[in-house]
């Protein structure tokens, strides 16, 4: 299926070579839609042709350091010139972005790109979503079209139903632990191209719109570009309760379609299941008992208004116990609207939840963390696990609903009956907070955000080495990475690798190189590159196709490096790098007296977008 909506908007239909011209049919800014813009306006864009983009402002809950980043333009801030150029802005207090796309603006068999992995759920509808750097969206939006790599598919064969009390959630949790990213891998490092997931079967074809959105959204999890539902009669009435009908188009793969591996689940033998602070996947039994001191309900991914209602209904005339908060975040205003008019909400307050507004710091736990010493629950995936991160629960929102009925871990297959749960086929659909382009309007006359200065590889290079990420984040590490300002190159070599500096040399190094030995690690760097201009490499045992792309786009060289090359590396504080046309396949790279083989993992265009340090388009020297 990705590769029949690739074929036609690619200017090969065929899909030959290693990156393809493809068509975009929609621009989703989550993550820094000011740099997004920038970069377009830079490629000369007035009003963007895409089908359809959007900006979220995911920023509910303000505070100084937000009102700063706002009004210096920073790139995570969303610029108010956006309308102006036929970008509308989903403006904060509308939900999450996953959902609230999914319900207002996602369409069948399109390709859509964004700078938010997140955003992955949106195949639930059969919307193809691929990752991409907010220097590639802002050629996107300007030209319309982006260069991508051919996928690969896997695909997930669906059978049997679901038992009561085991929700879309618990499924998704089992096919994590079907050890789907060792598959991901595996056909990555033999294709060098991105895996999509397809999820098929008999059984794919009972699942409702949102159902198939919670289990797109593992996607990100085991490393794949994205996943992808078919469009059928549930899209098609999934479209009609939207009031977008027209948007309908049948999705469906050819008989016989080749794909590289089948994963069969049977729904039937899943149980309610949980990923632990680890990050690895248990049945609920396995932490029955334990206290649970705080309970996030709702977010952006992994909970549907079925769960959301059924939660609200095992929890009727129920208390919060003392010692638990009780914190739901509907997933988008709709959501929020049903639970309202149905009595729900009033049903969950009554119980001692508090209400949270939408605010995109809540997935990453960077407001209401979990409190110390206890247990917390929640339904939406998890941010990459890094160190330092806090660690939490996630289950489904019927599991969630037991704890707060008993104020520890249980299987909710205690209660004594299932609830049978009527979703609404009346929804509300009034766009009152997107923010459309009025003439006449006035717009803010602030600039732009100042692009980047693109820094390219010219000669022999010289970096500092950081294994793994720290505690306080990539922010910290720009913060103490003083060399990576300098972008100083290194001395001529001989043999054209370049010799280490001696210890105590006072010349600075050129940037900076990152070790990491996990795909969460690379996950993590990849949505926050842009905090870390003196990141220059990335060197990891596996780094997914499309990370690999971001970060070429970014002037940042993604190398593998295998077990041998980690060990040859511990310890070492600088990594040298011959001069860019030295570079190949393999690159042999210098730390301290050891020599060690990279992987140069760019491919076609990628390559070139590396060395020039972007992958913006050169530009156009005036005529005379």
């Amino acid at each position: 299926m990705p590769q029949k909506i690739l074929a036609g908007r690619a200017s090969d239909p065929q899909l030959r070579g290693d990156v393809v011209l493809v068509k975009v049919d929609q621009v989703i800014l989550s993550r820094a839609p000011s740099r997004a813009l920038a970069e377009a306006l830079a490629a000369g864009m007035k009003k963007t042709s895409v089908e359809a983009a959007v900006a979220y402002d995911g920023t509910c809950i303000t505070d100084g350091a937000s009102l700063i980043d706002v009004d210096e333009g920073g790139h995570a801030s969303v610029s108010p010139e956006l309308p102006a150029h036929n970008v509308p802005i989903a403006r904060p207090g509308i939900g999450f972005p996953g959902p609230v796309h999914l319900e207002r603006f996602a369409a069948p068999a399109r390709l859509a790109l964004t700078d938010d992995p997140r955003l992955a759920t949106v195949g639930g509808i059969g919307m193809l979503s691929l990752v991409v750097s907010a220097a590639q969206l802002g050629q996107a939006l300007a030209t319309g079209t982006a260069w991508v790599r051919p996928p690969r598919s896997v695909q997930i064969h669906l059978s049997g139903r679901v038992r009561p009390f085991v929700c879309a959630r618990d499924v998704a949790l089992e096919l994590l632990r079907k050890n789907l990213d060792e598959i991901v891998r595996r056909i990555e490092e033999e294709h060098h191209a991105p895996v999509v997931l397809e999820f098929a079967g008999p059984s794919a074809r009972l699942l409702s719109v949102s159902e198939r959105a919670v289990l797109c959204g593992i996607a990100p999890q085991v490393g794949a570009a994205a996943a992808l539902f078919v469009s059928d009669e549930k899209t098609e009435v999934f479209l009609r309760d939207q009031r977008r009908s027209k948007a309908h188009r049948a999705l469906v793969p050819d008989p016989g379609a080749p794909c590289e591996e089948v994963v069969s689940i049977d729904l039937a033998a899943v149980d309610p299941l949980l990923m632990d602070e680890l990050g690895v996947v248990r049945p609920v039994r396995d932490l029955a008992g334990k206290p649970v001191s705080q309970v996030v309900l709702g977010g952006d991914s992994g909970v549907t208004l079925r769960d959301m209602l059924a939660a609200a209904m095992l929890l009727k005339s129920k208390r919060v116990p003392s010692r638990l908060d009780l914190l739901v975040a509907p997933p988008s205003r709709q959501v929020l609207e049903v639970l309202a008019q149905s009595g729900a909400l009033v049903d969950l307050v009554a119980t001692g939840a508090r209400i949270l507004e939408p605010d995109r710091r809540i997935i990453g736990a960077e407001i209401y963390p979990p409190p110390p010493g206890g247990i917390s629950m929640r339904t939406a995936d998890p941010e990459p696990r890094v160190k330092g991160t806090p660690g939490f629960v996630v289950a489904s929102a019927e599991t969630l609903a037991y704890a707060v009925a008993t104020g520890v871990v249980g299987d909710p297959r205690s209660f004594k009956r299932p609830v049978r749960v009527t979703v609404p086929r009346a929804l509300p659909t009034d766009d009152v907070l997107i923010l459309r382009d009025k003439k006449g309007e006035q717009v803010s006359a602030k600039k732009p955000p100042l692009l980047p200065t693109a820094q390219p590889w010219k000669a022999a290079t010289t970096l500092d080495l950081h294994e793994g990420l720290p505690a306080g984040g990539l922010g910290a590490l720009a913060r103490s990475a003083t060399a990576g300002r300098a972008r100083a190159a290194v001395a001529p070599s001989t043999g054209g690798i370049p010799a280490p500096p001696p210890s105590n040399a006072a010349e600075p190094t050129a940037g900076l190189a990152l070790v990491l030995t996990t795909l969460d690690e690379v996950r993590s760097v990849v949505q926050n590159a842009t905090e870390m201009p003196s990141l220059r490499a990335v060197l990891a045992p596996f780094i997914p196709s499309s990370a690999v792309a971001t970060l070429a786009s970014e002037g940042i060289a993604a190398f593998s490096i295998d077990a041998a090359g980690l060990e040859a590396l511990k310890g070492e504080k600088i990594l040298a790098l011959p001069a860019p046309a030295k570079w190949a396949d393999t690159v042999l790279a210098t730390a301290g007296k050891a020599k060690v083989d990279l992987t140069w993992l760019a491919i076609g265009a990628e390559r070139t977008w590396t060395h020039a340090g972007t992958s913006r388009a050169p530009a156009k020297a005036s005529a005379r």
